[in-house]
């Protein structure tokens, strides 16, 4: 361990949070998570025995940063986002696959259940994730199952134990509606997606419009899950979506100083379009908060108008985005393309005085294809390995990601049609 290394891991604080190691080039190697930062990395520069893959990769780490959260839950939460960000060497070459988990819930069947998986299949079931903790994931949804009780096996119409403890919905004894049952599920999918906060005010709204209409039943199960997610949230799962510090996000503080903004940004969307010879064309809207990806403000937008033209279907996904006041807007947008595109769509957002950056691949679209940056008429090529490459590329290819996979899906009903 170098000096340097030695006085920083002394400053380590005892909270919860991510930590990252780095080589001598500054390139992140390894991504985990802890419960109590201190403990948990100075272990590993200590001499206790240790696997041979793991002292190999102490002995590469030369620096080590870490990002300080609410609660061992959004460690979880960060630690996953910033592995896809990264993709750290070591996190492949010491990881067990068996600890990578995904939450399923099947809100097709008539009566869903909610399981954990290692692989995730196109039966379009929800799938949340992936996780790189299983046990801990497992523990967070349990803790949830107070608040919206739900199945956790295929619904066989018997009543047994969970069902007198609360831990089901209870359609089995007539307490609750299958109906009804999917739109708590709805609820904890929203909860495990990151839509947190906005949860909350949808239930104080609930509850008071319930209590106002007499609906008193309605009311009270609304008062119930609002004061449950509350306590939940002061033990030991989750906080809300502003737990992250983002000045303590490199990448984002990275990002600020390239594009001259007063402020990191924030809220990040990115945005591409999907066709096949102009058929299906759709477009995506991803949406990155505090620079982890926020699932549940993802758009998506079937093009109503020059399907076979990229650039009129860019506008028009940002013209339709822009009307929609009730969401915040972004800080900063991320195109799929080069200068053409950015130049399109700029009339459209100066209004609103938000930068737009383009990822200019040159051609080449697959995810090996180098980061350059299209800014006020400039192209800035990055380094692959810097954080701020990274971000943009997570950014953009999920927004890639989540236009093909729509693309997809209208493509299979248009042939079944």
């Amino acid at each position: 361990m170098n000096e340097a290394l030695k006085q920083k891991l002394a400053k380590l604080p005892v909270d919860p949070g991510v930590y990252f190691h780095k080589n001598a080039a500054g390139e992140v190697i390894y991504v985990g998570k802890a419960a109590v930062l201190k403990n948990r990395v100075r272990q590993y520069f200590q001499k206790s025995a240790k696997d041979p893959k793991t002292e190999a990769l102490v002995r590469e780490i030369a620096d080590t940063d870490w990002i300080v959260v609410d609660t061992e839950m959004d460690a979880l939460f960060l630690e996953s986002e910033m592995i896809k960000r990264y993709k750290p060497k070591w996190n492949i070459l010491l990881r067990d696959d068996k600890a990578v988990s995904y939450v399923r819930i099947d809100m097709k069947s008539e009566v869903p259940y909610v399981s954990f998986t290692r692989n995730p299949i196109d039966d379009k079931a929800t799938y949340i994730g992936p996780f790189y903790g299983k046990s801990a994931v497992e523990r967070a949804v349990r803790s949830l199952r107070r608040i919206f009780p739900y199945y956790i096996k295929p619904y066989t119409g018997k009543k047994n134990l969970d069902t007198d403890l609360g831990l089901t919905p209870g359609i089995e004894v007539e307490r609750m509606t299958a109906k009804d049952y999917k739109r708590n599920l709805r609820k904890l999918i929203r909860y495990l997606e990151g839509d947190r906060e906005k949860l909350l005010k949808d239930l104080e709204k609930t509850m008071r419009t319930e209590a106002a209409a007499g609906h008193f039943e309605l009311a009270a199960e609304a008062r119930d899950q609002l004061r449950g997610l509350k306590e939940l949230k002061r033990k030991i799962v989750f906080s809300d979506k502003e737990f992250l510090d983002i000045s303590s996000d490199q990448a984002l503080r990275e990002l600020q100083e390239l594009l001259g903004l007063k402020e990191p940004p924030r809220r990040i969307e990115g945005y591409d379009i999907s066709h096949q010879s102009g058929s299906d064309t759709v477009g995506s809207m991803v949406v990155f908060i505090n620079g982890t990806a926020a699932r549940s403000e993802y758009r998506k937008f079937k093009i109503r108008t020059s399907t076979n033209d990229d650039l009129k279907s860019m506008q028009e996904v940002l013209t339709r985005r822009l009307k929609h006041k009730e969401w915040d807007f972004p800080d900063l947008i991320i195109l799929d393309g080069g200068a053409t595109q950015v130049k399109a769509v700029l009339p459209l957002v100066e209004p609103y005085n938000i930068p737009v950056i383009g990822r200019d691949k040159s051609g080449n679209h697959s995810k090996s294809s180098g980061v350059k940056i299209i800014f006020n008429n400039t192209m800035t090529p990055l380094l692959n390995s810097s954080h701020i490459a990274r971000l943009i590329a997570r950014v953009d290819e999920e927004s890639h990601r989540f236009a093909v996979t729509y693309h997809s899906l209208l493509k299979r009903k248009n042939m079944l049609k």
